[in-house]
């Protein structure tokens, strides 16, 4: 089969691989119809993610076929439609009783990172079970790869883990893809007021487009004293840091009001300072998260009572045998204007 492979940091190729097999009883081989690049994906080819060890296949999100299934799996047949979410889950351990699938001491973040991925003709998904989610008669699957990461990760992450309220004023620091999809769903809440952070004007206009009330079109220093002048000097309840790089973080902690959230979705390969010096006194409250995926249900039923259009999200498609292209497109963002693309196996 044909599969896109991590080879070392900043070095990548489409090779043929073996399609996998069943490794344990509870495990499902699905055939990808559809997936799509990650920015954790660019992250993890810059050498910022130690648990992804090359050679490996990228990839944690898609939708497909169930081609085989183990002896222990219950839930799935060869020829079902499924949803494959990004976290994998045993939903036996400790952490997945306490919802936190992210952490569970058989899966979590596997998929693409400390076993091969989504990005690929076939990929192996253990615990399938708990893992993949039945495709409904008539569902878009475009919008369904944008629930395999991306919208939990924007909801949970960022607008939850934000405490976002009706009424609250929030910030997200970043707006390609991870920070859109926290401006989509952070509209669940109605807030007063959603300031959108980024200095490519193209993805502010898309902000705008998408619910934002108000953009930022400048990164740093500059950013934040527009945000705190915007706020009447007060700063913004809630802070979502969508990049993944200490500046961003950093304006997060420029913006937050006294007792507001900083909620961390990025990927973060650097140290950050935290500036203690201004905040010990602000009763200010950081919070940090892997998807969990506990969302994905809701979403779903959202999605498909077409009061969310992830659809919107994306902007390229590409046959899985240009997949380079996809990645050189993706990781262009700022020249191409892309935000999610789509690749079809």
């Amino acid at each position: 089969m044909k599969a896109l492979v991590y080879q070392a940091p900043g070095q990548k190729a489409l090779e043929e691989r073996p399609i996998p097999e069943i490794a344990a009883p509870t495990d499902a081989i699905v055939k990808i119809v559809k997936t799509t690049i990650c920015g954790t994906d660019l992250h993890i080819l810059k050498g910022d993610v130690a648990t992804c060890v090359a050679p490996r296949i990228l990839g944690h999100e898609g939708v497909g076929v169930v081609a085989k299934v183990g002896p222990g799996v219950t839930t799935f047949r060869p020829g079902d439609r499924v949803l494959i979410s990004c976290i994998s889950a045993c939903g036996r351990c400790a952490y997945c009783r306490r919802g936190m699938y992210s952490h569970c001491m058989t899966g979590g973040w596997i998929l693409g990172n400390t076993i091969d991925g989504t990005q690929a003709e076939y990929v192996r998904i253990p615990h399938a079970d708990t893992s993949l989610y039945p495709v409904p008669d008539g569902a878009d699957e475009d919008a369904l790869v944008m629930l395999s990461d991306i919208l939990p990760t924007g909801f949970e992450c960022g607008v939850l883990n934000g405490k976002v309220e009706p009424g609250s004023t929030i910030a997200i620091v970043g707006a390609g893809p991870i920070g859109l999809a926290a401006l989509l769903t952070a509209q669940f809440y109605s807030p007063a007021e959603i300031i959108v952070i980024d200095p490519d004007e193209n993805r502010l206009q898309v902000a705008k487009r998408f619910g934002a009330t108000a953009t930022v079109p400048a990164a740093g220093d500059k950013a934040a004293q527009s945000v705190v002048a915007m706020t009447g000097g007060r700063g913004v309840d809630t802070a979502i840091e969508a990049v993944g790089v200490p500046a961003s973080f950093i304006t997060c902690e420029d913006i937050v009001a006294p007792g507001g959230t900083i909620a961390n979705i990025g990927v973060h390969g650097a140290k950050v300072d935290l500036h203690l010096e201004r905040l010990w006194a602000q009763n200010i409250t950081i919070t940090t998260r892997l998807v969990d995926t506990v969302t994905t249900p809701m979403l779903m039923k959202t999605v498909q009572s077409r009061k969310l259009d992830p659809t919107k999200l994306i902007t390229h498609r590409f046959p899985l045998d240009r997949i380079l292209d996809a990645y050189d497109t993706f990781a262009r963002a700022a020249s191409t204007r892309a935000l999610k693309v789509v690749i079809e196996a």
